[in-house]
């Protein structure tokens, strides 16, 4: 993961159905933790957001990666869509042009 940021675009990887998705996301998450180099950020967008709320196993994992210095980011348009500003358990709200600025320095991988 070294030098990579990971642009999560929903609180699922794949379908959402049977709840596997989210426990995908949960696996892929937990192992991007145990990594030895660690990505530069996560930045949610879209459905991702909904992925910082305690509604998602997956915040647990990205708390835990953000308590590991990675910056965890949400889309403040997205979060305002959703309006869950009040509910995130983890990460910042930020803008857009943060993730620009990342894309522009750094490889994103995409997940969702």
């Amino acid at each position: 993961m070294k030098g990579k940021v990971i642009l999560l675009t929903s609180d699922t990887i794949g379908a959402a159905e049977n709840g596997l998705g989210a426990t995908i996301l949960e696996t892929f998450l937990t192992l991007v933790k145990q990594q030895e180099e660690l990505p530069v950020a996560v930045f949610c967008m879209n459905r991702g957001v909904l992925a910082l709320t305690s509604q998602s196993l997956a915040s647990l994992q990205l708390a835990e990666i953000e308590k590991l210095g990675v910056p965890v980011l949400a889309c403040k348009t997205c979060v305002d869509h959703y309006g869950i500003a009040d509910t995130l358990t983890t990460g910042e709200i930020s803008g857009m042009g943060t993730f620009v600025e990342l894309a522009a320095k750094h490889e994103v991988l995409t997940i969702g």
